[in-house]
This record gives structure tokens, sequence and C-alpha cells, in this order.
């Protein structure tokens, strides 16, 4: 049955946070908040783990899954940047953005784009979820939390567990969530292309 760790959304109780990474370094997914919807996420390194992450999402390896990052410094780290996406990524980070990049070496073939090798990368806005990535000292590998057969992301933690309790190991509820996925911008191309408009607003990154 998956843990349950109800945290303050502004100064999230960093004991209960330890024993949400301690799930993480045991191979457990867990639904967290972020500034656009609740995500799954789970350590980048772990196979069963992201398996596990596919099979609970309903997607197969050709889905694009995102890796959550604490600062762009962290996110070099995973994927090749030029000065002209520095720039771009700078103005709009942290925010409900996903970026698709270049994966670089760091990044496990498994996770990034079977075909293109890229990998969606975004630093999220959410006080929770910063002090978790804090905490893990690494990012987490994500999927919006979209239960199988639905379009919406799901948004109640309560919710989350009675439908996923048997098959995550926990559950942050920090409250309610915007539920509204990221924009998506892909930068692999000599020109940035939306992929999806979420809830990122373009303007702030003037496109």
């Amino acid at each position: 049955m998956a843990q349950y760790f109800e945290v303050h959304p502004e100064n999230p109780q960093v004991r209960l946070l330890k024993q949400a990474v301690a799930l993480l370094e045991k191979g457990g997914v867990l639904a967290v908040p972020t500034d656009s919807s609740y995500a799954l996420v789970c350590h980048l390194d772990d196979k069963a783990a992201v398996d596990n992450l596919r099979r609970i999402r309903g997607v197969d390896d050709k889905h694009h899954l995102t890796l959550l990052c604490r600062d762009l410094s962290e996110l070099a780290s995973y994927a090749r940047v030029d000065n002209a996406q520095y720039r771009l990524l700078k103005s709009a980070t942290p925010g409900p953005y996903t970026f698709i990049l270049e994966a670089s070496k760091e990044v496990p073939r498994r996770v990034s784009h079977p075909s293109r090798k890229t990998i969606g990368l975004r630093v999220p806005e959410h006080t929770a979820l910063q002090a978790l990535l804090a905490l893990h000292e690494g990012a987490l590998l994500a999927a919006t939390l979209i239960a199988p057969g639905e379009t919406h992301p799901m948004n109640d933690a309560s919710a989350i567990r009675d439908r996923f309790e048997k098959l995550i190991a926990g559950v942050i509820d920090a409250g309610a969530c915007a539920q509204e996925p990221t924009t998506v911008i892909d930068l692999t191309d000599s020109e940035p292309q939306i992929i999806r408009l979420g809830r990122g607003d373009l303007t702030r990154l003037g496109l």
C-alpha cells in the first residue's frame, strides 16, 4: 500500500520528504505535485523502476519521459545545450515548461527517445518538489500522472492514492496542482518548435 506524505506547501517537512527519498532509493515510484500537475517519478538509474513507471502510466519506450532537475547547472549534465538554447532555458526556469533537447551520454539509453536520442528536461517551480530533488541529490525521471484511458492529469492526492495505492510506493500531498500540463518546446531543430501549448506562457520566452 502506498505511503501517504502530507506536507506543508511552502515549508515541507524534511523528515517526511526523507522518507519519500528512501522509497525512491529502494526502486519505488512516487506520485508528486509539480507546478503543472501531479507526476509519477522514479530514480533515473533504476531500470526496473523506469519500466514500472512506464507500465503504471501505460506508455511504451517511444513516449518521452522527462527529467526533473533542480536548476540549469544540473540540467546541463543531461543535455547538450548551446548558448542560444541556454538563454532560452534561463528565461523559462524554473517554470511549467518542458524542453526537448539532445541527450548527453549521462542519460541512460533506455530513458531517452529510442530513435532520436533526445530527452525532455524541466526545472519545476514547486517548493515541495524542489525540496525533494535537493534531498535526492539528483534528477528524477518523470511522467505526467494521467491515468490509463484518461486524457487529463490527476490533481487530487487522495484520489491518486485510492487509484494507485497497490502500484506506487508513495504519494506526496502538498495541496492541489494547476491540473494543466507543461508547455513543451523542442529545441533540437534550428528554430524552437512548440509541441504542446500548456501552462507555460510563450511570451515569457519571446516566442
